[in-house]
């Protein structure tokens, strides 16, 4: 019955169904076939709900949202463009390494594109840069959001595996400024090719501190953030609504932009997209208590582990799951379906858990750049007012660093997982 239901998922997924409705539909019919209470389906969804960590998802979705009505954005992109807009490649340059500040706030790549690569795409549009160009810039870098703390992705891995979830965001860390780095080469060798524009010149010490300074309030909430954690001082989800009454004061009282207007419309945006994922949690809880209780999961690990019982192996098979998912869902789906599944064996194998929630994590972002489903090409080609195909044709050369990326993330354990060592010593 349990392999039924998920057929059936696959099926109704394929036919077009929106995926709520692809996961409800086959778990209420289990539930009336096997003659259960029909109660069972509340339980399961209340319980579901009923989890502490799922509360930091609303409030750093309200962050982001906050910050692109209240002018933190402008004041990130304008330090990005001093401290870097020299370099080959110019506000491309600025494009990613604005995108891992603004990640640091955010924890969200499509709240990247949204909010600091719309001001992006349109300056590096008024400088002359391809369009294509801007936006494949844009949707590469809009990965860092989601393994950089915060991330809302591994946030709900963590409260599906049970990891710590402090663990998790700190072992964001050194895959995020390395993909950062790839990223921002993979521009100067584009840039250098293509001649494309930069600043003038370099920033002098007065310049660069007079951008520094208004964004330094912005900059400094992940470190608060981070340390806060990593000291003890409170959970992710108390970092969480720290760092959405932090992002009111500096944006209502140093910034003096915040009105009550903007509090109201991010209000409203943070319900809309948080019951949208909220509710694929309630039901993939379902959907998961029912793959359970038909053994499925023990099926598969018997599956995967009679196939091999190498951790590298095995990471590597894991891998190509999810990019595969990531093609076709989004990322929270593609992580409460899959994560209960895949983990348990190959964690049972020795590969460390925190290092598979990075890897898994990237790999689905990975899919919001690859079709058919691709919910970043789709923004970024509204945004830039380029076709998906003009946009892929621009991603090719950002493909290499991303995909490099996830090669040593994957092959090079100790590099994801020495700093969450050296926090917890």
């Amino acid at each position: 019955m349990g392999f039924l239901v998920v057929a059936a998922f696959l099926g109704l997924f394929m036919l077009g169904f929106p995926v709520v409705y692809a996961i409800l539909l086959p778990s209420i019919l289990y539930v009336l076939v096997e003659g259960l209470p029909f109660g069972l389906l509340a339980q399961r969804v209340t319980y579901a709900l009923d989890s502490f960590p799922l509360v930091a998802v609303p409030l750093f979705i309200f962050v982001g949202n906050l910050m692109n009505l209240s002018g933190i954005t402008d004041r990130i992109f304008r330090f990005a463009y001093t401290l870097v807009g020299r370099m080959p490649g110019g506000l491309a340059q600025v494009n990613v390494f604005g995108s891992l500040v603004f990640s640091g706030m955010s924890g969200a790549a499509l709240a990247d594109i949204g909010g600091l690569g719309r001001i992006e795409i349109d300056a590096m549009k008024k400088r002359g840069f391809d369009p294509s160009f801007a936006g494949a810039v844009t949707a590469a870098s809009a990965t860092l959001g989601p393994i950089f703390p915060p991330s809302i992705p591994l946030i709900v891995y963590g409260s599906v595996t049970s990891v710590s979830i402090v663990q998790l965001l700190v072992a964001g860390i050194m895959p995020a400024v390395l993909c950062t780095a790839l990223l921002m080469l993979a521009v100067l060798i584009v840039a250098v090719r293509h001649g494309h524009a930069r600043a003038e010149r370099w920033p002098t010490v007065g310049e660069l501190v007079a951008a520094l300074v208004p964004a330094l309030p912005a900059i400094l909430a992940p470190a608060l953030m981070v340390g806060g954690m990593t000291a003890g001082a409170f959970t992710p989800t108390e970092a969480a609504a720290i760092t959405a009454v932090y992002v009111i004061f500096i944006s209502g009282v140093l910034y003096r932009e915040l009105t009550l207007a903007h509090l109201w419309h991010s209000a409203v945006l943070t319900a809309r997209s948080s019951s949208a994922i909220l509710i694929i949690v309630a039901a993939a809880a379902l959907f998961g208590w029912i793959l359970a209780v038909e053994q499925v999961p023990q099926t598969f690990a018997a599956t995967l582990l009679g196939w091999s019982k190498d951790p590298l192996v095995l990471l590597i098979i894991a891998n190509l799951i999810f990019f595969v998912a990531g093609m076709f869902l989004d990322s929270t789906t593609a992580t409460l379906l899959l994560v209960p599944i895949i983990a348990p064996p190959l964690v049972l194998a020795g590969v460390d858990p925190v290092q598979l929630g990075i890897v898994a994590i990237f790999n689905l972002m990975l899919g919001l750049l690859t079709p058919p489903m691709g919910l970043s090409l789709f923004l970024v080609s509204d945004i830039a007012d380029v076709s998906i195909r003009q946009l892929l044709r621009a991603l090719v050369p950002f493909y290499i660093p991303l995909v490099t990326t996830l090669v040593i993330l994957t092959l090079a354990k100790d590099f994801t997982l020495w700093l969450p060592r050296l926090i917890a010593q």
